[in-house]
């Protein structure tokens, strides 16, 4: 790459940054990360929970799947409250992305690392596993939509301590959960309410922690690229009946980049 091509490429990276938002997954989890005060004001508001106390919060935390083959997943924040509590929460702009079969898989990778060998049942803690969708994907017009387990006979709770919310990232009304959609759009921290996600919009995105962005757009761009070729090898594989060094080499994959690739597949 020469000199004029890598100033293009930095540019390219600036303006993806200045364009982001908290709806930006690599953006949101940044903010979050370690922001026990974030945390704290995101989930009270949500939950309409005050006594909250967030113990921990982790940002793009990885479960591997406990079993061969099966499916890892990337949570965007990952918390735990002073009582042992978990909150996942996602943020997805496209409505596939909170697929509501994905938060009972998101719920299921939390429960089963919640207990230790030996643990009776009873001592699972509650999970809560929040989307922030940036569209209204249920249609109803509703700020939030909670689902929680119920017995249809008897019309009465089944309290085994799994709840689901989505939130509607287009309601703009004049609340608690209006102001926090708000913010949650905003692209500067100036035009933000509160100030609890205000200070990590500015660190990551006009301050100090704008070079660390930067280098997250980069990596996640060379994750995107690495995504597709893993689809390529897979539809090649599929459609020619071809082993995976076949569909590598049919794909000039340099030798140096295989290994990689064959762990992926």
């Amino acid at each position: 790459m020469n000199e004029e091509e890598i100033k293009q490429d930095t540019r390219t990276v600036e303006q993806i940054v200045d364009g982001m938002n908290l709806f930006d997954d690599d953006l949101m989890s940044m903010v979050f990360d370690g922001n026990i005060e974030a945390t704290e004001l995101l989930l009270k508001i949500i939950l309409k929970k005050d006594d909250i106390q967030v113990e921990s919060v982790v940002g793009q935390r990885e479960f591997q799947s406990p079993v061969v083959g099966g499916r890892d997943i990337r949570l965007d924040i990952l918390a735990k409250d002073s009582i042992g509590k978990y909150y996942n929460v996602e943020v997805q702009k496209k409505p596939e992305g909170a697929h509501i079969r994905r938060a009972r898989f998101n719920s299921s990778m939390m429960d089963s690392r919640m207990l230790k060998a030996g643990q009776e049942f009873s001592e699972l803690q509650d999970s809560y596993m929040v989307f922030i969708t940036q569209t209204d994907i249920f249609g109803y017009g509703l700020p939030m939509y909670t689902i929680n387990r119920h017995f249809e006979e008897i019309d009465d709770l089944f309290d085994d301590g799994s709840h689901i919310v989505y939130v509607n990232g287009g309601y703009k009304e004049d609340d608690e959960i209006g102001k926090l959609m708000h913010d949650f759009g905003c692209k500067e921290s100036k035009d933000m309410y509160y100030s609890e996600l205000a200070k990590g919009v500015r660190h990551f995105k006009e301050e100090g922690g704008r070079k660390i962005m930067c280098e997250a757009v980069e990596k996640y761009g060379d994750r995107r690229a690495l995504d597709k070729q893993i689809e390529l090898i897979k539809n090649l594989m599929e459609s020619m009946k071809w082993s995976a060094e076949q569909a590598m080499v049919a794909m000039q994959i340099p030798d140096a980049d295989k290994a990689l690739l064959l762990q992926k597949l």
